[in-house]
């Protein structure tokens, strides 16, 4: 079974053991299933949920490099030598990452609003980024910005593989 969800704002990529936060068995009520790769409580958008190790395993192992894309909301300007960073692959404390696929684009006109909404300073304008990785490192499009000068106030998982939001709102899920 293979399963798409579109994980809201504030919500733990997990079934169990929120102590009073919403889980992911607060959206998906299918039992048996377990997210293939985590996004941080922070992050919102796609999470394939599965009951099939192999395709967990596919998934999440960095050395399938399976890609996934997100659409960063960024302050600041978003140049092109930052995007050349990017692209060049990053020097994180944790070592440096595969280049990634990086462009700026426009906010997304299927965006739906965030609870609570980032915050915004006047002085300072913000921007959208999408970046395609084949790696997934805790927090790596976050740290991955912030390196570059780019930090992010808003992040979604557009895409895993072939899968894609397409269609699902906040909370909402679908088997395929």
């Amino acid at each position: 079974m293979l399963i798409l969800l579109n994980k809201p704002y504030d919500v733990l990529c997990q079934f169990s053991g929120g102590d009073g936060r919403q889980t992911l068995a607060d959206f998906v009520p299918v039992k048996g299933v377990y997210p293939a790769g985590r996004l941080d409580r922070d992050s919102e958008g796609l999470v394939v949920l599965t009951d099939d190790g192999k395709v967990q395993a596919r998934i999440a192992d960095p050395r399938h490099k399976l890609e996934k894309t997100y659409l960063a909301q960024v302050e600041g300007v978003v140049t092109e030598s930052a995007l050349a960073l990017l692209r060049a692959g990053v020097t994180l404390n944790d070592g440096p990452t595969l280049p990634a696929k990086a462009q700026a684009v426009a906010e997304p006109d299927w965006l739906w609003p965030r609870m609570p909404p980032i915050r915004v300073r006047k002085s300072v304008p913000d921007a959208w980024v999408e970046l395609t990785l084949r790696e997934g490192r805790n927090r790596q499009v976050r740290r991955m910005c912030a390196a570059v000068g780019l930090p992010c106030l808003r992040l979604i998982r557009w895409r895993v593989g072939d899968w894609t939001l397409d269609g699902l709102t906040p909370g909402e899920w679908r088997q395929v």
